[in-house]
């Protein structure tokens, strides 16, 4: 069965729809937005599960509630993540901790907490869903960039060292993507974006998606410790 931490959002949502097509049990793991979490649950026969990613007692909760719920957890997408941007020279110590906090030490607990089973089984997928900002970088956004990056080199060392058990862990660096999030944004924000893509457009959640599903599946047998962009062709030359 699969774990989506993130998965209230649209990403996560997306991901969680994806991987239940492909024949997975999915456990959308949320923070704070029960209701979606539990509307994308139950729209693929699934389970909604709150989950402090920051917080290890949490992580092992939900856990417990997801191998009681649906069995041992065999794929999973560390998907959350949050933004408190602001300028470095008069950003807040929480603004940096929380972000860091959420997107990279979360994703090392929650992953930790996934391997025993893994390694047991000699049988896993672990996806770990980035961001091109992780190489490009993004003023106003040092803190996300910085998680970000994080997560590669999280990704490759976690990689070679499960390789010889059949664990893959791979990374997702979505670029633009038409969310809420960016739904918010002013009509020539969002053209400012698309013009610095190469394809001239934000992609969507389901492309972000279909790409997590591959790295999941057995078809990607073959593929770790790879960083795949989803992103228009914006990172072209990192």
């Amino acid at each position: 069965m699969a774990l989506v931490t993130g998965g209230s959002g649209g990403i996560g949502q997306a991901i969680a729809g994806a991987l239940a097509a492909d024949g997975c049990r999915v456990a959308v793991g949320y923070g704070q937005d029960r209701e979606s979490a539990e509307k994308a649950a139950a729209g693929i026969g699934g389970m909604a599960v709150q989950i402090d990613v920051t917080d290890v007692a949490a992580v092992e909760a939900a856990y417990a509630e997801v191998e009681k719920t649906l069995g041992s957890v065999a794929v999973l997408v560390n998907n959350a993540g949050v933004t408190a941007d602001g300028l470095l020279l008069r950003m807040a110590d929480d603004q940096w901790r929380r972000v860091l906090s959420t997107s990279l030490d979360g994703a090392f607990n929650v992953t930790r907490r996934a391997l025993p089973t893994m390694v047991r089984a000699r049988w896993g997928r672990i996806v770990n869903v980035g961001s091109v900002t992780a190489l490009s970088g993004s003023a106003g956004q040092a803190n996300y960039a910085a998680a970000k990056a994080g997560l590669v080199g999280f990704t490759r060392s976690v990689a070679r060292e499960l390789a010889a058990r059949n664990v893959t862990c791979n990374l997702v660096m979505p670029g633009p993507i038409a969310t809420a999030m960016t739904a918010a944004l002013s009509e020539q924000r969002r053209a400012e974006f698309c013009a610095q893509v190469p394809l001239g457009r934000m992609g969507t959640p389901e492309e972000v998606a279909a790409v997590v599903a591959f790295l999941c599946s057995e078809a990607a047998a073959y593929v770790t410790g790879a960083i795949v962009p989803v992103d228009g062709g914006l990172g072209m030359g990192h």
